[in-house]
């Protein structure tokens, strides 16, 4: 099947003298996680992550990835003829196709999943070989054709009103403060995490993640909120008015834009080309009355701040989620200990049992993952239907789950030991443990950029020559997006102030260490950015600490208590005692029992 599509899509690239089409993980929103319909790289490749580019050449066909695919990919292509590319250290698809490709070469790319940021970039490694980047139509849109799933149609939802702290109206007046500032007239805002924030509104246009396809150009009065007029009923209609919101429908965005005169502010990161193409020639020679300036959204910073109402609700969704996970481990532990036929993929079912059951649960974060042995040692394993590895023996069972709640959005990762885990397993263990503890112990300056405290996680394990190749921590949404920028903790992320860490920040305190084919762990909980209470002011400047916010005991069996430091020791213990005080008074039996045992100190 792989190989048909692939040879109909070359068909159509030699009729317009391609040498290579750009297929990439992207939506118009330049989203992570994207709607079916824009699934395009993982309808003409077979590879099921969520990050990657497809390469489609005349005669080859190169699948773009990072660590934590490498082996699902691998697996995934087998027999489809595409080579799997490793994108790690400067090694990437342009870079390749820069060396490849002879002058003037043609390159396609969809200009609807091609951010400007990104064309800007494309344009500047081509010129000096005189490579065109070719925009001009979808040619695998057009080789999918009507088997293309439609656009999502959920209706939208408001925010329940006694978990929204501030209204749309307020929020939407702290950015144009903001656009003031810059001298901008209005604000194009396509990132849908944003827009549902600005808005108070959700949806479920993307599955785990409860957003909806929109754009919002916000204006120094009004505001437009281009949507699919089918997705709003008269109880959001009258709360957008009450924003003074108007609406436009979805796909008149390009053409409202060529009606402004003025600044237009819009992030090129987050703006696909295909959103603004009828302005941007125009704009950028300074021959249209519409001028744009380029800036990072204005809402991003506003997004990831969580206020104290915000914090005190995340809280309680954390509670919540601690609940349901004392009964999912006390009954996991139940079945394993009966021998009953458990695996990878029946974990998922049971987690969402126990997590329906739980006040203000609305569904999962993400797809859980959850790898026995070999299969933890890929970060974003998804158990399939069929085939999953049953859970017996020895080893360990690593579970990445999470959940949204009208309060808040939930991520953590647990490590169980199976049977009698190894000696070299409970070293590996209680590393990343002592590398956890570092970073949820540390105290650095407000505003440093949250790459900058990521070597000290993994100085326990680099002392140890041990490391993980993906990131540390990234931001997590207020019943939002699970991923949610800007904070991420990881040296690859850019040294800028749009990265800083600021008080109010949700954040996934995650470090891991994998060994291919044999074992994975990881240990993660959620902190928030909480600022030092000093007894004096300090010369130095305002300082941050981490509140660990995550309800749910780290497993002491796999803990080498030996390899630990008293205070190291200290906090494990002082972390269980909290998770126990908090958890205790909401469960009984069986989970009462799990968690007592779970927590008692070392």
């Amino acid at each position: 099947m792989i190989k048909q599509r692939l040879k109909a899509l070359r068909d159509t690239m030699r009729q317009h003298q391609l040498h290579a089409l750009i297929i990439p993980t992207a939506d118009p929103h330049l989203s992570e996680y994207i709607p079916d319909r824009w699934q395009t790289r993982q309808y003409f490749s077979g590879f099921t992550g969520s990050a990657g580019v497809l390469i489609v050449q005349p005669e080859t066909a190169q699948l773009w990835t990072d660590f934590r695919y490498w082996t699902q990919a691998a697996a995934e292509l087998s027999g489809s003829t595409i080579e799997l590319r490793k994108q790690d250290k400067g090694q990437n698809h342009l870079a390749d196709l820069v060396a490849t490709l002879p002058e003037n070469a043609r390159v396609g790319m969809a200009a609807d999943m091609l951010s400007l940021a990104e064309y800007q970039r494309i344009q500047a490694v081509f010129t000096p070989k005189n490579i065109i980047l070719w925009h001009e139509r979808d040619l695998a849109a057009e080789v999918w054709g009507d088997a293309r799933p439609v656009l999502p149609n959920a209706p939208v939802f408001a925010q329940k009103a006694e978990f929204v702290p501030q209204s749309a109206a307020e929020k939407l007046a702290r950015v144009r403060e903001k656009m003031c500032d810059l001298d901008a007239d209005y604000h194009l805002v396509s990132a849908l995490d944003d827009i549902a924030w600005l808005t108070n509104l959700r949806g479920s246009d993307i599955e785990f993640n409860p957003v909806f396809l929109a754009h919002l150009l916000i204006g120094a009065d009004d505001a437009v909120l281009f949507i699919a007029p089918e997705k709003i009923n008269a109880e959001i209609q009258a709360a957008l008015n009450a924003a003074n919101i108007k609406l436009q429908d979805y796909a008149n965005v390009a053409d409202y834009l060529t009606q402004l005169s003025g600044c237009l502010l819009l992030d090129p990161a987050k703006i696909a080309l295909a959103t603004v193409a009828p302005i941007y020639n125009h704009a950028k020679n300074d021959s249209g009355s519409l001028k744009i300036l380029e800036a990072d959204n204005l809402s991003s910073q506003f997004k990831a701040q969580k206020s104290p109402a915000e914090i005190a609700h995340i809280r309680a969704a954390m509670l919540q989620d601690g609940i349901a996970l004392c009964g999912f481990f006390a009954e996991l532990e139940q079945k394993l200990a009966r021998g009953d036929v458990f695996n990878e993929y029946d974990i998922s079912d049971l987690l969402l049992q126990h997590r329906c059951q739980r006040e203000h649960f609305v569904s999962e974060s993400f797809s859980t993952i959850a790898g026995f042995n070999e299969n933890g040692a890929m970060p974003h394993y998804r158990a399939p239907v069929s085939g999953s590895l049953n859970i017996s023996g020895n080893g360990l069972l690593l579970i990445d789950s999470g959940g949204q709640y009208h309060t808040g959005t939930t991520d953590i990762t647990r490590v169980v030991p199976i049977g009698t885990p190894s000696a070299a397993q409970i070293r590996d263990f209680t590393l990343v443990l002592k590398a956890h503890i570092a970073l949820a112990t540390a105290v650095f300056p407000e505003g440093i950029s949250s790459g900058q405290i990521d070597a000290i996680c993994r100085l326990p394990l680099w002392q140890a020559q041990c490391d993980y190749g993906h990131g540390t921590g990234h931001g997590v949404g207020y019943f939002l997006n699970v991923h949610e920028p800007p904070q991420r903790i990881s040296y690859h992320a850019p040294n800028t102030p749009f990265y800083a860490m600021r008080e109010g920040m949700l954040t996934s305190n995650e470090p891991g260490l994998y060994r291919p084919n044999q074992w994975g762990i990881r240990i993660e909980n959620l902190v928030v950015n909480q600022k030092v209470v000093q007894p004096q002011e300090s010369e130095f400047g305002e300082y941050l600490h981490f509140e660990t916010v995550t309800l749910c005991p780290i497993d002491t069996r796999l803990v080498d208590v030996a390899m630990l430091r008293e205070d190291e020791r200290a906090w494990l213990n002082a972390y269980h005692q909290n998770v126990r005080e908090k958890l205790l008074p909401f469960v009984a039996g069986a989970a009462k029992d799990w968690l007592l045992k779970r927590t008692e100190a070392i």
